[in-house]
């Protein structure tokens, strides 16, 4: 997509862009776009309903700036929006109606009405596609990686620092693993390519130490579970690579045991990472970034690629708070919580990860909400890192370009690789936990993962024969592999609960003159997805009532694509305008510990309901962060609630900022009116004392297959209330323990 596009032939347009967006896929070895398969009248619906949302305007300003007239004139046809649309449609949603054509006014009309409806399916309708086309106009690149928009926007694209190395420099050879890890990371010696023919990848498998690889000659036709291509024999298999998996196998293998790891996710290199927005999510990221509620009501993000969520979260390494312990404790009567062993779990994952807290440079959003609270008193400390104090990089959320997070791809991982008794297999969907009945046994004992992949060709499918078995595929995929392998504990996939985050924002403009409070603009020079994206933190309704329920505020990492999903649309005018807003505009979220829940059926169909207490909670969040941005000096303030509402707060009377803000914190937040997201899913297969409230026993063992354990965040016995990456790691570290005492007792036994 480029500027020259604008005023071009529409078709022509959307026949470059589109063509131009799967070159580039293609050459990133990126997921290719899905075939558009709408016919010519629903494409003229849908590219009607496009350039609604995004219409060509006449620059309503005078402005001297070629980026800012580019921008207003572009549609997104011109862009070639509608058909990358249509293909993500015919790929992964039901057509939607057809959406006759009217004036542009009326078509905005119909739209609002759509998003103001007091029926359910129109404001679902509307919030559905306004993500998707919103997400792909602000994310989709053209074959040099650029986006025309982005110029307008303030938006510089991937990290200007970060540059992409597509040729291995020739050097000496005793330099070679040296040069090897700089190019590709510290994993390049353990990764096993199973798209390469069978035989290949049991010779790579043997020379690693697993000598016990079977291969079947079979066709095409005789492919299936009870006959797979290649059965690998191992001491213990993990599937997942995140937070949980990589301590649990990188503990094994450190130990002497043999593992295998599977991963459904891509293994993305340091040097092989994109930075960009939309093949980021494409690639490292479950469902492409989209993953919701059933209902539309809660849009999830979740962590699919080596190294799990630890690969692309904001860095926030908080232990697990002492009133979260002392509830699983006494409440749970969970008493590994309050044990030597959880307390060491917790130290040695700090001291692995390198957590620390000191800052040599804030970013925008978090510079506002220190301010702000600075000036209204209100609580405000550092977020502990698992990286160094100079890793001051906003593109994060997309991978860490020098490792400087340390992440399961740069600790546990690379203990696998080191100790040389492990394999990580990446791109394996693991689809059934396999188990039988054992002599002398009361229950069935798991023996194994069946995993399917693309070859290239064709699905295939792979066993992993093991002792142990360890699932750690996060709180949305364990439970629906546990049910797809004939699991019933009636507990599975219930008890989900999500974090929700309700998000206001502030717009700051560029200038040095003093806000209207007299305060000095923070961060006068920065941009919003510039610098570290988590460093302060507030609890000023964290703990409300002494309960341990409530919220904290903290700040996002919003580029233009998922910045443009929040937002909310009343018109295209005023949509473009407030996108020409981008890198002035902070963001602050309330995060609850809530304590609603939902029940993960599939990875596709869930469903998720919040308490009342906590749409209140995330309300009082709401109202202390429009004072905060207030305080520290925003000129506009507002939150994404569908009405659009913001407030000149230069302008306002203090009367009228109490009425605004009385009004937009207290607006309902369960009703799709607004955007809720989550980025922390866990409890959906909890720990428990016995098996008619939980899944698994305080070892990690569930209560129906014997050597079958989980190690990721289904496990909390409730919400957590702050980021889980500390509190997954400890108890996968203990549950790591009990594994290794079951694979001395199954030695033992065979003695």
């Amino acid at each position: 997509m480029k500027q020259k596009q604008v005023g071009m032939e529409p078709e022509v347009a959307q026949t470059n862009g589109l063509e131009g967006l799967q070159r580039k896929r293609v050459n990133k070895g990126e997921k290719q776009a899905f075939i558009n398969s709408l016919s010519s009248r629903e494409m003229e619906s849908l590219a009607a309903l496009c350039d609604t949302f995004l219409p060509s305007i006449s620059e309503p300003y005078s402005s001297t700036k070629d980026s800012l007239h580019a921008f207003y004139s572009m549609s997104a046809s011109m862009a070639g929006t509608p058909q990358l649309v249509g293909g993500i449609i015919s790929g992964r949603l039901k057509h939607p109606s057809r959406f006759s054509q009217v004036s542009q006014g009326k078509r905005e009309l119909i739209l609002r009405s759509w998003s103001l409806s007091p029926f359910y399916h129109l404001r679902r309708l509307f919030k559905t596609l306004k993500l998707l086309i919103m997400l792909i106009f602000f994310t989709q690149v053209d074959e040099e990686n650029e986006n025309s928009t982005w110029k307008a926007l303030g938006y510089c694209g991937p990290d200007p620092a970060f540059v992409t190395q597509t040729q291995r420099i020739k050097t000496p050879k005793d330099e070679e693993d040296k040069e090897q890890e700089v190019l590709i990371g510290p994993l390049y010696k353990g990764l096993v390519d199973v798209t390469h023919p069978r035989e290949v990848v049991a010779k790579r498998l043997r020379r690693s130490g697993f000598p016990r690889s079977t291969i079947n000659s079979i066709d095409d036709k005789s492919l299936s579970l009870s006959s797979p291509s290649l059965i690998i024999q191992c001491d213990a298999v993990v599937v997942g690579s995140g937070s949980g998996g990589g301590v649990v196998a990188g503990v094994l293998a450190k130990a002497g045991y043999k593992v295998v790891v599977l991963e459904k996710g891509n293994y993305l290199a340091r040097t092989n990472l994109s930075l960009l927005e939309g093949p980021a999510l494409d690639n490292m990221y479950l469902d492409g970034g989209m993953l919701a509620t059933r209902n539309v009501g809660v849009n999830v993000l979740a962590g699919s690629t080596v190294g799990g969520g630890s690969t692309i979260n904001w860095s926030a390494s908080i232990r697990t708070p002492d009133h979260v312990i002392k509830e699983w404790c006494t409440n749970y009567e969970l008493e590994l919580f309050g044990s030597k062993l959880y307390k060491e779990a917790m130290d040695v994952i700090c001291e692995r990860m390198g957590v620390q807290s000191d800052i040599q440079e804030e970013g925008f959003n978090n510079a506002v909400l220190r301010k702000g609270c600075n000036v209204l008193g209100y609580p405000v400390a550092n977020i502990p890192q698992n990286s160094s104090f100079d890793h001051n990089c906003g593109w994060c959320c997309f991978g860490c370009k020098d490792g400087k997070k340390q992440s399961t791809m740069e600790t546990w991982l690379v203990d696998i690789v080191e100790s040389r008794n492990g394999v990580i297999l990446s791109g394996c969907n693991a689809f059934k936990v396999l188990h039988e009945r054992k002599k002398w046994r009361n229950r069935n004992s798991a023996t194994g993962v069946a995993f399917e992949f693309n070859n290239g060709s064709r699905k295939d499918i792979y066993v992993v024969m093991s002792k142990a078995t360890i699932i750690a595929c996060g709180a949305m995929s364990t439970p629906t592999l546990l049910k797809g392998s004939g699991l019933r504990n009636p507990n599975i996939g219930k008890h989900l609960h999500l974090h929700p985050v309700a998000m206001a924002w502030g717009y700051f403009p560029n200038s040095s003159v003093s806000s209207s409070n007299g305060c000095i603009w923070p961060g006068k020079d920065k941009k919003s997805y510039e610098g570290p994206i988590m460093t302060a933190m507030s609890s000023v309704v964290a703990n409300l009532e002494g309960s341990g329920y409530g919220a904290i505020i903290q700040t996002p990492s919003l580029h233009p694509g998922m910045f443009s999903t929040l937002m909310p649309w009343i018109s295209g005018l005023d949509f473009k305008d407030r996108m020409c807003k981008f890198s002035r505009t902070a963001h602050i979220f309330a995060l609850a510990r809530d304590k609603g829940s939902g029940i993960v059926e599939s990875l596709n169909s869930f469903s998720y309901e919040m308490e009342p207490t906590d749409e209140e909670n995330l309300q009082r969040g709401l109202e202390k962060i429009l004072r905060i941005l207030a305080a520290a000096g925003a000129e506009e303030i507002g939150t994404h609630h569908c009405k659009g509402k913001k407030l000149n707060v230069k302008e306002a009377s203090t009367q009228e900022f109490e009425m605004f803000v009385k009004d937009e914190s207290s607006r309902k937040l369960r009703d799709l009116s607004g955007s809720i997201c989550s980025a922390h899913q866990m409890g959906s297969c909890r720990m428990g004392l016995n098996p008619k409230q939980s899944v698994v026993n305080q070892r990690g063992e569930t209560w129906e297959l014997e050597g079958l354990f989980l190690a990721d965040s289904s496990v909390f016995p409730t919400a957590l209330g702050v980021n889980p990456m500390v509190t997954v790691q400890s108890i996968a570290y203990c549950t790591a323990q009990s594994v290794l005492e079951f694979l001395r007792m199954r030695k033992m036994d065979t003695i």
